[in-house]
């Protein structure tokens, strides 16, 4: 989805108008109607303040508004294909199935990629084995890493407490 596309998706999803988001936003009631179409219809695009500010109001990470194009399978594979370069994720077959792996191997191997897909995959198990709901995990996944940083504060303040 491109970024008006995910605005809209999430005012929807918290149930607010354009004119309610708008002028949480801080634009006047006459234009914020106008300016929320703008941005939804991709006619304006959100400057890195507003982006922040959205994600404030939708409670979610900067980066769940902010996605890169994949609506295209085009833009898709551009988008593995950088995957793969960045962070060593690579194609290849399990059990007649395509599926994406991590190349420990690949220069740009980290083990925090390796703990975060991790992470995702414990989430997506709750969903499977129906111990979390399917709109608790998207809560998950559109906060993401929120729930992580104040999982690793916790850890590092029990530390610093044991140390004293």
């Amino acid at each position: 989805m491109a970024i008006g596309e995910r605005i809209r998706w999430f005012r929807n999803k918290i149930g607010m108008t354009q004119k309610d988001l708008g002028m949480r936003l801080g634009f006047s009631e006459r234009t914020a109607v106008i300016r929320m179409g703008q941005y939804e219809n991709e006619k304006r695009k959100p400057k890195q303040e507003m982006v922040d500010q959205l994600a404030q109001i939708f409670d979610v990470a900067p980066e769940a508004i902010a996605v890169p194009d994949v609506d295209s399978y085009i833009g898709l594979m551009h988008t593995l294909f950088t995957i793969e370069d960045r962070y060593g994720l690579t194609i290849t077959k399990i059990d007649g199935q395509v599926c994406l792996t991590q190349n420990v191997n690949h220069p740009n191997y980290d083990i925090h990629l390796a703990e975060r897909l991790l992470d995702w995959f414990h989430e997506k198990t709750k969903v499977d084995t129906g111990s979390l709901r399917f709109d608790e995990y998207d809560q998950w996944r559109y906060s993401y890493p929120k729930d992580k940083v104040v999982a690793q504060k916790a850890i590092l303040a029990n530390k610093v407490m044991e140390n004293e």
